[in-house]
């Protein structure tokens, strides 16, 4: 893989994949071999960018916290190719469930570096690539939460600061405080953002509605297309809405606003020489005028390597313009 085919992340000495690998599932839903073969499908491909978290998977009954990361710190050590890849994680996750216990204060200094420290551990890493704070708290001052981060920055287990289901002001906020005090600020956010419709007032995870998390509107891509500003999106292809194998919660986005565009994508795909509306639809955030990354979450190596093909599709304006309007 060579830098033409890398994109580079402002603010940072980074430049990563088109696409990101989202492992969450990793040591959970596969295992060994299999979580091998994915990782070895994706990197193959081109992609050297992985994001996972501290809490994932606490939720599974095959998994638990902390699995992803240690299993994505498995295939770092199987294929021996830390220094070719970035690694972004999340720490400072609510207490959401018995399984994942946490504490009510838990952007505080204290478990900020507590998080880093089981991500390290686990990953097996001695620094992270890009450290994303998973929920905000907003009884907590920016100042707080800016402090506590650069302190993880200047001990050098952090390189870079990002900001995962954060409102644009909040971060605008934590960014302007940042530069105020000469510190480093968030170059990244990770937000829900897809091609599609949803039909709920909430963004949603794997177990529903979640009014923690945080999707993007209109004013927020315009937001992000005048300040530059990189997104990595998370369920960029709507549980697969626009693939043949649409995932359970995918019903969530069924209706004639996302109908149309799938439709277009679809046609698109086509017109473009025989790429699928999966592809399209990711190829669909990349073509903004700010860096984004799309998120793929799928365990399925042929699922994998067709999204992975979204790469070749380069769409104009007016392409983005009328998948999403008509």
């Amino acid at each position: 893989m060579t830098t033409k085919n890398l994109f580079h992340i402002p603010g940072t000495d980074l430049n990563v994949s088109g696409l990101c690998y989202g492992v969450m599932q990793f040591n959970a839903r596969v295992r060994g071999a299999e979580m091998h073969e994915l990782y070895r499908i994706y990197r193959a491909a081109g992609g050297n960018f992985f994001d996972t978290a501290h809490a994932y998977n606490f939720w599974m009954k095959t998994g638990g916290p902390g699995e992803s990361e240690r299993g994505l710190g498995e295939c770092l050590k199987v294929f021996g190719d830390r220094d070719q890849v970035v690694i972004a994680t999340k720490g400072g996750h609510p207490d959401f469930s018995p399984q994942y216990p946490r504490p009510d204060d838990y952007l505080s200094p204290a478990n900020i570096s507590s998080d880093v420290n089981d991500s390290l551990e686990r990953l097996g890493i001695g620094t992270i690539d890009i450290y994303l704070l998973h929920r905000d708290d907003p009884r907590r001052t920016v100042a707080s939460i800016m402090d506590a981060l650069n302190d993880q920055l200047e001990r050098g287990r952090v390189r870079y600061l990002g900001a995962s289901n954060w409102t644009i002001p909040r971060i605008a906020e934590a960014n302007a405080y940042a530069a105020a005090h000469g510190l480093k600020g968030f170059v990244i956010a990770q937000q829900q953002w897809s091609l599609a419709e949803s039909n709920d007032p909430y963004p949603l995870n794997l177990r529903g509605p979640d009014p923690t998390c945080y999707r993007l509107n209109d004013a927020d891509v315009a937001w992000h297309a005048s300040h530059g500003f990189p997104v990595m999106a998370y369920t960029a292809t709507a549980f697969g809405y626009f693939g043949d194998n649409p995932g359970k919660n995918a019903p969530h986005y069924e209706n004639a606003i996302s109908r149309g565009r799938r439709d277009r994508a679809a046609q698109l795909g086509r017109e473009l020489g025989g790429f699928t509306a999966n592809q399209i639809a990711l190829a669909y955030l990349r073509a903004h005028p700010f860096p984004a990354f799309p998120i793929l979450g799928t365990m399925h190596p042929e699922h994998l390597a067709d999204a992975m093909g979204a790469l070749a599709i380069s769409l104009t304006e007016a392409q983005r313009i009328w998948l999403r309007n008509g």
